[in-house]
């Protein structure tokens, strides 16, 4: 119990220095506990938006599950009877079994097909007429079908006839009314009597309720119980033929920790009805984005890994600071006890004690500020950029605690590192060290600067490589593992170029003071040779700041140039804010039938020229009339034209615009192009035959400017045009051969010629164009769409550059990439702060009674507040430059690297670090912020002191 009390007492004591480890700790613990979170809420969102998007584009119910049976025949009624049962009861017990509520269950049947002919029909109606139809029956019969003529089948009459339900395209083919008999006889002389009493249609109250009569309208509706007993529960007239379970489940509810579970039991299902009714079939509309989320998941958590390392390596460089720092301050202590006959196991027990308690205090509240880490992470979407996004369904689980409490376990042998190392040392070698700061430093020894470095090089050399043929072969990116290391490597350079810079910087600070020895004043005097007398002292720090300041710098870079490409790439390809293509009336012939001779099986030797669909062109005022518009322009491409030049033939890509509205539509990044966009537009305006050739035209076939070339697509005869310039990009087309290194000269570069819209419709021909369209300033997507649908235009393709972004946006490795470097910024920051004060607070403590001896010999307050600010700039200041430079090195060398992150066919344009003004000033605004403060806080600390107290007798 005097233990404890004792080590409650020595905490007390250094009360502000425990609360900087336990800020450490709980930011630590914070840290790695927001890593589940954020991957498990980040996927299940992306999960969730995904099945909605898959709603939208195939217009299926996402929670849609359904399983689907032929009957087959051979088998006793006896047999099929139980087979069908049990079939009912396994498909009962599906939501259960999936975990998931449910929204809407449909059970269809029908029986086998059969011919009807009305019973009033002619000789040659019985000849003729060949409808045929087949009885089929859905559960809940009245909620399902909505009656829009006549009424619903009665299933009580007893007559021996059948009051069906039919379609109206049925009745129709049918050529009879409502209350027309029918009839069937079947092969046993059995004779089946019907008679249609109502019309109806699907009645769907809701997305997920989906029943479609209208893609069953061979079929004669009746009620479910009716159907059952004549059919399924008694062996009747007709064989069954198809059964149907159709479940909409709450789609919002699954889970991606259930995926597996989903997927076993999709297989299960599967399985199942594989020939054990007949041929079955089980369709799952999630199963396919479902399906995929496992790899996402492990990829999405090697992804965050790699990209907390750095900030990671901040804590733990942070915790060992603070550590030593308190560690350092102790050694008198410990040093004393240790001559007393303390053992180290002793005084290692109380340093434990201390840090498991504050292990303990930061594990109970790091998992909380940790779900605020992740709801911060959900709501980036850029480099400290927040938006009003649907907020993270965030819930701590035992993962987080797990890897939390591993988290603790790791700082606290961190921690107590220092506490070893100090319990080796007498009061007498303590008392040695003091006196030896000039010495080299334990990392300086054993080379970690060259060692970090050349591990650094060596792995970026690597990359590179990878890089290399990654262009070279067009592959995948997927195709090459990443390292986890990649992401790391920037720390690592960091750091071993910060340690080689500091190992050379003493030096620097020694020749500063040599030159100007004569000179110096006092307090200069005093703060040179502190410095270069004590380089040890200030290792920590020093190496602290140009880590934060690099680290921040490159995930700011890398931020910002990754969201730059992927915007970019997006932006060039859909070449405007909206293209969208409007259907053309033409006289293009219908498609053959199925299982008709085409055009080559013809016996006739004769070559048939194609046939020029003639097209009627819409209004194209229309589509500049649309609300948001800004401005419209057409643009007609041809990908599959050809050329001829010099004597040679190729193919081509041939682009048709009207160059002024062209220009005003057009998104270009700048640098793709020699001169700007506009000044190509206005060289080709002057001319109805001049064009603009790619670059891949002037060197595969020697064309130049001046020269004479023509186009033409198939069915045509050519036109002549004049290339009056040449360009390497231009908008929506790319210049990357499908395969193969565009360096290379063996591989075919696609080719591109930019011309007159007029001049083309003229003299080749009047084909379909896209309109590429600009919106206004502030104008969404959905302003424009909704004209579309008011005007009643028909199109027939539409691609919105600003919902593509949108995707991108909200894809988790990009959301990933985009909240773990603003959080590490953040993060560095806050520990940088807090390490500063802790650093220069301790630092001014330990030299009172040098600023004692100073005051005696005459130095003014204001002289020793001049010292430390020289001091600051030569230390912390320059600690800052270095990082600068160190920063803006690591972007040059490894930002490139995340090239590897896409796709190098599609990487167009090409890949450009980005750099923002924001992110500099807004890195050296916290800097400053953290320098001025920190000197205020010193300065104010220094008034205070009662320096005259300082030259006490026993002091020294």
């Amino acid at each position: 119990m005097p233990i404890i009390t004792m080590i409650f007492r020595k905490m007390g004591k250094n009360r502000w220095l425990q609360l900087n480890l336990w800020l450490g700790l709980t930011i630590c613990v914070a840290l790695f506990s927001s890593m589940p979170l954020y991957s498990h809420a980040i996927l299940q969102r992306t999960l969730f938006k995904e099945l909605q998007q898959l709603q939208k584009d195939s217009d299926e119910y996402p929670g849609m599950l359904q399983a689907t049976t032929s009957v087959s025949g051979g088998r006793s009624f006896a047999t099929t009877h139980s087979l069908i049962q049990k079939a009912d009861n396994y498909m009962a017990g599906a939501p259960k079994r999936l975990g998931l509520d449910v929204q809407s269950y449909i059970m269809s049947r029908s029986t086998q097909s059969f011919r009807v002919l009305p019973v009033d029909a002619s000789a040659q109606e019985k000849r003729e007429l060949v409808v045929s139809g087949s009885f089929r029956t859905v559960s809940d019969f009245d909620k399902r079908l909505k009656v829009i003529d006549g009424r619903l089948p009665d299933p009580k009459r007893n007559d021996g006839v059948y009051e069906v339900a039919v379609t109206q395209k049925f009745i129709i083919d049918l050529k009879r009314d409502l209350g027309s008999e029918l009839d069937y006889t079947t092969k046993e002389g059995a004779k089946i009597r019907i008679i249609p009493v109502g019309i109806v249609e699907s009645k769907q109250a809701n997305a997920y309720d989906q029943f479609n009569v209208e893609a069953n309208n061979a079929s004669f509706y009746i009620p479910y119980e009716q159907f059952n007993h004549d059919f399924v529960d008694n062996e009747g007239p007709l064989k069954l033929s198809v059964l149907m379970w159709q479940y909409s489940l709450d789609y919002s509810q699954m889970n991606i920790d259930k995926i597996d579970t989903y997927v076993k039991e999709f297989n299960a299902m599967t399985n199942y009805f594989n020939t054990r009714v007949g041929i079955g079939n089980v369709k799952m509309p999630a199963k396919t984005p479902i399906a995929t989320y496992s790899e996402k998941k492990d990829k999405l958590n090697l992804m965050l890994w790699s990209l907390y390392s750095p900030v990671m390596f901040m804590l733990a460089f942070y915790l060992y600071m603070a550590a030593n720092l308190i560690i350092d301050r102790q050694k008198t202590e410990i040093s004393v006890l240790r001559s007393r006959g303390a053992s180290r196991l002793q005084i290692m027990s109380v340093f434990l004690f201390e840090s498991v308690l504050l292990g303990l205090l930061a594990l109970a509240a790091g998992p909380f500020i940790g779900v605020y880490f992740t709801k911060l992470l959900g709501a980036s979407s850029g480099f400290l950029e927040f938006v009003q996004r649907a907020k993270l369904e965030v819930v701590l689980n035992s993962t987080s605690y797990l890897i939390a409490t591993s988290a603790v376990a790791g700082s606290i042998i961190l921690i107590l590192i220092p506490a070893f190392l100090a319990t080796k040392v007498t009061i007498v070698g303590h008392k040695q060290q003091m006196a030896r700061m000039t010495k080299l430093s334990f990392w300086h020894k054993i080379g970690a600067d060259f060692i970090l470095i050349g591990i650094s090089i060596y792995m970026l050399t690597r990359f590179n490589n990878q890089l290399t043929d990654l262009k070279k072969l067009a592959l995948d990116p997927t195709s090459i593992q990443v390292d986890p290391l990649m992401f790391f490597m920037p720390a690592i350079f960091s750091l071993g170029a910060g340690l080689f810079i500091l190992r050379v910087y003493p030096w620097f600070i020694k020749l500063i003071f040599w030159i100007g020895r004569k000179w110096w004043t006092p307090a200069l005097y005093s703060t040179l040779l502190q410095i270069s007398r004590s380089s040890t002292q200030y290792l920590t720090i020093k190496v602290f700041l140009i880590m934060t300041i690099a680290t921040g710098l490159f995930s700011a870079n890398a931020a910002r140039t990754i969201n730059g490409n992927m915007e970019d790439r997006i932006q060039y390809t859909t070449g405007s804010d909206i293209q969208l293509s409007v259907h053309w009336d033409n006289d293009k012939p219908p498609p053959p039938p199925p299982g008709a001779p085409q055009g080559g099986d013809s016996d006739d030797t004769t070559v048939e020229k194609p046939k020029v669909v003639t097209y009627t062109e819409p209004s194209f005022i229309t589509m500049t009339q649309l609300a948001g518009v800004d401005s419209a322009a057409r643009v007609f491409r041809k990908p599959n034209a050809s050329f001829t030049a010099g004597g040679q033939n190729g193919a081509v890509t041939l682009y048709g615009i009207d160059t002024y509205d062209f220009g005003k539509v057009a998104w270009m990044r700048g640098g793709l192009l020699q001169y700007p966009l506009n000044s190509y537009l206005n060289l080709i305006a002057s001319n109805p035959k001049a064009v603009l050739v790619s670059r891949s035209m002037a060197k595969q076939y020697g064309v130049k400017a001046g020269d004479t070339i023509s186009a033409k697509w198939e069915g045509l005869d050519s036109a002549d045009f004049i290339v009056y310039g040449i360009v390497d990009y231009w908008p929506g087309w790319s210049p990357l051969p499908v395969s193969g290194d565009a360096d290379d000269p063996n591989v075919r570069l696609p080719n591109l010629i930019v011309g007159q819209l007029p001049y083309i419709q003229n003299h080749l021909a009047l084909e379909p164009y896209e309109v590429w369209i600009k919106l206004k300033d502030g104008a969404g997507s959905k302003v424009i769409y909704d004209d579309l649908i008011k005007k009643e235009i028909p199109i027939e393709n539409l691609v919105d550059a600003n919902q593509l972004l949108i995707r991108s946006k909200n894809d988790p490795f990009r959301l990933a990439i985009n909240g773990v470097m603003t959080l590490g910024f953040v993060i560095s920051m806050l520990i940088s702060f807090f390490g500063f004060l802790l650093f220069w607070v301790l630092t001014l403590s330990s030299r009172t009674l040098q600023f004692g001896i100073l005051r005696a010999m005459g130095i003014s307050f204001r002289q020793i507040i001049g010292m430390l600010l020289s001091e600051q700039l030569l230390t912390s200041a320059a600690a800052i430059l270095f990082g600068v430079l160190i920063g803006n090195t690591v972007s040059r060398l490894f930002v490139p690297l995340f090239q590897l992150s896409f796709n190098a066919s599609d990487q167009v344009p090409p890949f450009s670090i980005v750099r923002q003004l924001s992110d500099y000033v807004q890195l050296y605004s916290v800097v400053g912020f953290m320098l001025i403060v920190g000197l205020a806080v010193l300065g104010i600390r220094v008034s205070r002191m009662k320096i005259t107290q300082a030259l006490k007798l026993g002091e020294e």
